[in-house]
């Protein structure tokens, strides 16, 4: 799929979904907006964002009945941030209806920046790493890490089956970068995948791999509040 791409004016927007329940971590209020040193988690996630020089403005999308949203204060973001009241009921279904929303607001060729509500730990040279690092590329890529634990396959009854070989492997993050266009046609094409760069992978295309680090850990087990919590203060 080939795009025609004036990169004096390309643009990066984010895109942020949050219309999840997060319901691993075991409570009954969704986990961005579980309290995370003093603020709510997708705070942390927005501000990171909202901060980056490199991003032209950031899009959360939300569930219709969203609530919780309107009961916080974001004004410290200013017009940079913009609520999408638009969310579905997978992430892809999400990602594709901010897509949607924001179509007036960007162009074929600008780069969208998808990233979890849920990595709060997002810094800014992670942010400027993936785009630099993909500004020339045809198809873009994502934030990864290599494998370094040794992996093993279990079976029905939790016990190991096999050792898998973790050569090559790597463990996808976010933010994912991808054109405009390209993710839109590929999220429409590919509606039950777990990230982005899945869609774009099933039109044919090969995503590039950009080398993040540990720190932009997901936020999944209540365990992991800590772990943020930690990384952010003493980042």
């Amino acid at each position: 799929m080939k795009i025609s791409t004036n990169r004096a004016h390309t643009r990066h927007f984010a895109l942020v979904p949050a219309a999840g329940s997060g319901s691993r971590m075991g409570s009954e209020q969704p986990k961005q907006y579980l309290e995370l040193l003093g603020r709510p988690l997708i705070h942390h996630t927005l501000a990171a964002l909202c901060g980056s020089a490199v991003i032209d403005r950031v899009f959360v999308v939300l569930s219709v009945g969203d609530q919780t949203w309107d009961a916080q204060d974001w004004s410290c973001f200013g017009d940079k941030l913009v609520p999408l009241f638009c969310g579905g009921a997978s992430r892809a279904d999400s990602v594709l209806n901010g897509l949607r929303a924001m179509a007036d607001e960007v162009r074929e060729s600008d780069w969208i920046l998808v990233h979890d509500a849920a990595r709060p730990c997002l810094a800014p040279w992670h942010i400027d790493t993936l785009a630099r690092e993909l500004a020339n590329e045809e198809v873009g890529g994502i934030l990864a890490v290599p494998v370094a634990d040794t992996l093993k396959r279990a079976d029905a009854t939790q016990h190991i089956a096999a050792t898998v070989p973790r050569d090559g492997l790597w463990q996808a993050q976010t933010p994912q970068m991808f054109r405009y266009v390209m993710l839109k046609r590929a999220l429409e094409a590919a509606r039950h995948v777990t990230d982005e760069a899945s869609a774009i992978e099933a039109m044919g295309l090969r995503p590039r791999l950009v080398r993040g680090d540990p720190t932009n850990l997901k936020v999944t087990y209540p365990l992991d509040l800590h772990l943020a919590e930690w990384i952010l203060q003493h980042r």
